[in-house]
């Protein structure tokens, strides 16, 4: 007989939600009776046929790449920055004493699971002084983090034994199971129901959704009349250049986290998710194909790639900037068939690239099934203009970013929830009903999403009467 009443519902099965089951468990509470449901696949069976075999995107529903055990964080580079200026907000609701503490906390943890030992990105203060100093002089901004690199094929292996550790000691997990909808009465939490009409009553939940269910959970907030505050929608291209471009960046800081303020419009724009010697990927975002970046700990390219980003808040009366940022992606999929790529120079021609032109080119595209096209049919003018500027800026710190054979593969976009209005336990004004990780809008990377999970586990063992030390 299958069980349908539950302590605890996790909805979501990325870093939020598997941390919120890691810390109720750690703490001795195996009579909790706690459910995950995740409705992508267990992580053995979240594999990509476009990737497998060289295709182009088959439109799985729901993309393993972004949706299954781990979230999509399973199959991304797999980067933990330790450092509470970057990853999230979480500061505004624990304060930065608190999240370094428990940034420390996870990042233990991870290793228990086999993270490596070595961090990246502190070991040499006078070339990260150095590289401050160039960077101020180009007009950018670097914000140095200490980040712990997993890697593409190990963060998998990590967040298997995990799941492991947590079906052993009790814990149920639902795989390819979506909720639908948040069962409330009286302005108390009282379950889920499912896409298939089950429902599963639970004293407590904790809706951890990741940025693939973003749209659901504001629809959901909607219903149920929750507050939200919109967040800034990022959108922007994936670079791809030499490595030996930006080696001696990536050498002393593996991710050089870089921000730029564009003279033109004032737009902000930053580096993310730097891959040396990495390889381009696609990503299937509910039929919407984008792209990201990947690199392994065991298989190195010639190439380094990494994703610059033009940060975009919108104001009364537009509260649509998911849907914005789908607007701008599905240009290109309706131009290109998927994800579009373009050499440097030919953009600033004002001309497309076509394939002879990619095979003139110096920069191999690791992507191989990207669609050579033209950007400036894409993006707005003020977007292209930041991107732009940006290149011209890392140029003087890394000469060759400028390179008329650097290639842009439009578009990258990342989808923030908009906020939840929540207290400092993260729980919504619906009495048990807790929100974590990027799904919630307060978290924008593995870290800090991890933490969310403990500062939820932690509010509902409270409630529970269990002493934290």
């Amino acid at each position: 007989m299958v069980r349908n009443h539950y302590d605890v519902i996790i909805i979501g099965a990325g870093p939020a939600g598997i941390f919120t089951a890691l810390e109720l468990v750690a703490r001795g509470e195996e009579k909790l009776k706690i459910l995950i449901i995740e409705k992508g696949r267990d992580i053995p069976q979240r594999t990509c046929p476009a990737k497998e075999k060289s295709i182009k995107c088959v439109h799985c529903s729901p993309c393993s790449i972004v949706c299954g055990w781990g979230g999509a964080g399973a199959f991304s580079d797999g980067k933990l920055t330790l450092s509470t200026e970057v990853g999230g907000w979480l500061e505004q609701y624990i304060g930065e004493r608190k999240l370094a503490e428990l940034i420390n906390y996870i990042d233990g943890i991870y290793l228990e699971y086999g993270a490596p030992d070595k961090v990246y990105g502190m070991e040499n203060e006078e070339a990260i002084e150095e590289i401050q100093r160039q960077a101020v002089l180009a007009e950018l901004k670097l914000v140095p983090a200490p980040i712990r690199h997993l890697g593409t094929g190990r963060c998998g292996q990590i967040l298997e034994r995990m799941k492991n550790a947590l079906v052993a000691k009790g814990v149920e997990v639902h795989t390819c199971e979506a909720v639908e909808r948040l069962v409330v009465e009286d302005n108390v939490i009282k379950g889920v129901e499912t896409a298939d009409r089950r429902i599963f009553f639970g004293r407590y939940v904790v809706v951890a959704p990741g940025r693939e269910g973003a749209e659901w959970l504001a629809q959901e907030a909607k219903r149920l009349q929750l507050e939200m505050a919109v967040n800034p929608v990022d959108i922007g291209v994936r670079v791809e250049l030499p490595a030996a471009v930006m080696e001696h960046l990536t050498k002393v800081i593996y991710e050089s986290k870089l921000i730029y303020h564009s003279r033109a419009f004032d737009d902000k724009v930053r580096t993310f998710c730097m891959n040396p010697y990495g390889e381009v990927v696609t990503e299937n975002n509910d039929g919407l194909i984008t792209v990201n970046g990947h690199s392994h700990a065991h298989k190195k390219t010639e190439n380094t790639n990494f994703a610059l980003l033009v940060s975009k808040t919108f104001t009364e009366p537009f509260k649509e900037p998911i849907a914005y940022g789908k607007y701008v992606a599905r240009l290109a999929n309706l131009l290109g068939g998927g994800v579009i790529v373009q050499r440097l120079g030919d953009l600033l021609d004002g001309r497309r690239t076509t394939y002879d032109r990619l095979r003139k080119g110096l920069v191999r595209p690791t992507l191989e099934d990207a669609t050579p096209g033209d950007l400036s049919l894409v993006f707005p003018y003020r977007h292209l203009v930041a991107i732009v500027e940006m290149l011209q800026a890392l140029d003087k710190i890394a000469p060759g970013v400028a390179s008329r054979h650097t290639l842009l593969y439009g578009v990258e976009v990342k989808f923030y929830s908009s906020r939840l209005q929540l207290n400092k336990e993260l729980e919504t004004k619906i009495t048990n009903l807790y929100a974590a990780g990027d799904g919630a809008g307060v978290t924008r990377g593995l870290a800090q999403a991890s933490v969310a999970g403990v500062v939820a586990a932690r509010s509902i063992l409270a409630k529970e009467g269990v002493k934290l030390a």
